[in-house]
């Protein structure tokens, strides 16, 4: 059963006054009985010492009977006290003054006289005797010789004594009501601010929405970060900490702090909202929405979420790719369809040698490459891309060599389709561009798996990589080349190796163009080299 919010705000502080009056009530209550009882113990002390010390008292001593004399003295002296009783004894503490006159001659009882009788104390008791337990003052009766003679007894009931501390703690009580009463109308107008505050949600419905703004956070691939009017930090998520690349906290820290070059502050500052903004950030480019909070017509935050556009454009790099590979099987299909027309010619003009002689050629070039493509190298894309650009090498008139040494298995499993597809297709189509403008296009690829790394060699004869332009090769947005959306394939690929944990190297060739080599471990770190029976 779910208890609403003003119900368990009311609850909690009502019990609280509760406790606290009660306590407080018991402490008062203990410190007003202990008070009361030392003041009526003291009255009784002075009383009884009072009648003790009188003269009449001492001399009915001597009489043949001293109740004639000691009864009427005593009642006079009880109803003139209010005490509940005055008893006066002799020194074998037999009455000769009692309320009940038909007790007088009987012993005492309560057994706390032997401290005056024996002693000459006066001193305060608490005991039960005929009427009650009672607080009692004793005092001795001395004589003329200075003889211990009697005993006078004064006691005060302890029921008397409770009536009158409860007859005090009624005010007491009037106060704890008028406290409860105050604090429910406090409670009561808490709990509506409180939910005014919380717009009208019960605890388990925040909860169930905090839970679930959690589960989107950390399931959306979006980065989103919000900040506070003094442009801290209030929220930001798992996307978000991995696309800046923080290791610490990020809540409480200011937003300068956490994300360089935002405009965050600025949209703070006027309330603008901001769409699909491109900057770049940490040589990545990224599209950023900035969106203000506002409370009562002020802005009190902003929130902004941004996603990667790299991953985007790798993935149309890749759908390209596929696309180019498309028209390469095209152009090798329209190519092969155009040798056997050469083919009939020749066979309708009677040049039976001229055509076996081209059959034999086209069948050994084919069947070299196809040994490496397909016998040597066993990883299905790498086919696909060997093959694709072998096409459109033939449609552009390039020499493209596989070497006949080249071995590859099957990719490791952590090496995905995307990422080959990204780093061959690159340095390929690179390599290709470099040798457009030579008389003689020569482009050569070599790829092997011996030992612990994939290692894929790619070379051209082309003019090579002058010094100035090298320190930028990988820049993203650098190219050489005129036009737009360039720059961005040689850093997808440096990105590609750097999260496969590789290495790439540029060089140029001792007898011009360049030298591509990439080479990717195996095993993921951490992972335990067992060898080649791991590729799958």
């Amino acid at each position: 059963m779910k208890v609403s919010l003003r119900t368990k705000i009311m609850g909690l502080i009502l019990s609280l006054l509760i406790i606290v009056i009660g306590l407080l009530a018991g402490v008062f209550a203990y410190m007003e009985k202990r008070d009361v009882e030392d003041q009526v113990g003291q009255l009784a002390l002075q009383v009884a010492s009072t009648v003790s010390f009188m003269p009449t008292i001492k001399e009915a001593f001597d009489r043949e009977n001293p109740s004639e004399i000691i009864q009427p003295i005593a009642l006079s002296v009880q109803r003139e006290s209010g005490a509940e009783f005055i008893v006066v004894g002799n020194k074998h503490s037999i009455r000769y003054a009692h309320p009940d006159e038909w007790k007088i001659g009987r012993r005492m009882v309560g057994g706390d006289n032997e401290r005056a009788l024996n002693n000459g104390e006066y001193y305060i008791s608490k005991a039960e005797g005929t009427l009650g337990p009672s607080l009692r003052g004793k005092a001795p009766i001395i004589g003329e010789d200075g003889e211990i003679i009697g005993i006078v007894s004064v006691g005060f009931l302890l029921e008397d004594v409770r009536t009158i501390v409860w007859n005090k703690l009624e005010n007491v009580f009037g106060v704890a009501v008028l406290v409860l009463v105050v604090g429910a109308i406090g409670s009561l107008l808490l709990a509506r601010s409180i939910r005014k505050d919380t717009l009208g949600l019960e605890p388990h419905e925040i909860t169930s929405f905090y839970q679930t703004r959690e589960a989107i956070l950390s399931s959306i691939k979006e980065g989103i970060i919000s900040i506070d009017a003094q442009g801290k930090v209030t929220m930001i998520n798992q996307s978000a900490i991995d696309l800046l690349n923080l290791s610490g906290g990020a809540v409480g820290r200011l937003i300068t702090e956490v994300f360089p070059n935002t405009e965050m502050l600025k949209v703070l500052k006027t309330g603008v909202p901001t769409r699909d903004d491109e900057m770049i950030l940490r040589d990545k480019v990224v599209i950023v929405n900035r969106t203000p909070i506002t409370h009562d017509g002020k802005v009190a935050g902003v929130v902004s979420s941004f996603r990667d556009k790299t991953e985007v454009r790798d993935m149309v790099q890749a759908l390209s790719e596929v696309k180019r590979h498309s028209e390469g099987l095209r152009s090798q299909t329209h190519e092969h369809a155009n040798k056997m027309y050469v083919l009939l010619g020749l066979l309708q003009l009677g040049k039976q040698e001229e055509a076996v002689a081209m059959i034999e050629e086209e069948y050994h070039m084919s069947q070299k490459y196809q040994t490496v493509i397909f016998d040597q190298i066993q990883d299905e894309t790498v086919q696909a891309i060997l093959t694709g650009k072998m096409s459109r090498a033939s449609e552009k008139k390039i020499n493209f060599s596989i070497h006949e040494e080249s071995e590859l298995e099957r990719m490791p499993d952590h090496i995905n389709r995307a990422d080959i597809v990204t780093m061959l297709g690159n340095i390929i189509d690179n390599a290709f561009e470099a040798v457009s403008q030579q008389n003689v296009k020569k482009v050569d690829f070599f790829v092997t798996d011996m030992g612990e790394d994939i290692v894929f060699e790619v070379t051209d004869n082309g003019p090579g990589i002058p010094d100035d332009v090298y320190q930028r090769l990988f820049m993203r947005g650098f190219s050489t080349k005129k036009g737009e959306l360039r720059g961005y394939g040689l850093a997808n690929v440096r990105e590609v190796i750097e999260r496969r944990s590789g290495m790439m190297e540029v060089t140029n060739g001792e007898k011009g163009g360049a030298v591509f080599s990439i080479f990717l471990p195996k095993n993921t770190r951490g992972e335990a080299d067992e060898g080649d029976d791991q590729r799958g």
